[in-house]
Formats: C-alpha cells, structure tokens, sequence
C-alpha cells in the first residue's frame, strides 16, 4: 500500500520560510517522479514543482521560481520543497504526489497522492 505523507506545514509571516517533507512508503521511490501541488480554497489543485527520479531535473511553476526549491532524498524516500520569500498567495493545502518516472512532469496526472498540509501565510 503506497502511502505519502507530507509534513511541515504551518503559518508563517509573509517574507518567511517553511520547509516541507513527503515521506514515501510502498513503492520504490527511486523509480519514481515526485510534484508537490498546492489548492487554494475555491481554486483548482495546481502543480507547484516536481522532480524527477534522479533528483537531478527540477520544473517549477512560474509564480514559485526563484522562491521555492524541490530537493528528494532516495535513501531516505523523502521529497522536499523548501519554500522561501512566501507571500498570502502561496496559502493553500500542498499536497505530494508520485508519478512513474517515464512521461510528462507538469501534469496533474500523477498516480498517488499524499493527504495534504496546511500552509497559511499572514500579511
């Protein structure tokens, strides 16, 4: 059973920094690419950033580049998005996903998904 769980969430001053983690169970997690997505209230989930399986390409949204950075650890089945300089628009659940290494990154198509943690930036 794959389970991904995300953790580090919180309310941060706008101009702050928070550091999430994913930790993966149940598969082989180095076989696999990882995104972290995020979904406002009344918004649609939208991807943030993802990396593949090496760890060694990243692909980040447009409104998180510069501020935010995917990391993985294979040996430790763990991905991470340091999230630095975050604004009130960057409140929003984020969620792990993983997806099969081969294909597309910038999707939503991703096959599992983590149950999500609560990111609230103050102005």
């Amino acid at each position: 059973q794959v389970q991904l769980v995300e953790s580090g969430g919180g309310l941060v001053q706008a101009g702050g920094s928070l550091r999430l983690s994913c930790a993966a169970s149940g598969l082989t997690f180095s076989m696999y690419t990882m995104g972290w997505f995020r979904q406002a209230p009344g918004k649609d989930r939208e991807f943030v950033a993802g990396i593949n399986w090496t760890g060694f390409r990243q692909y980040y949204a447009d409104f998180v580049k510069g501020r935010f950075t995917v990391s993985r650890d294979n040996a430790k089945n763990t991905v991470y998005l340091q999230m630095n300089s975050l604004k009130s628009e960057d409140t929003a659940v984020y969620y792990c996903a993983a997806k099969g290494r081969t294909g597309v990154v910038v999707t939503t198509e991703y096959d599992y998904w983590g149950q999500g943690t609560q990111v609230t930036v103050s102005s």
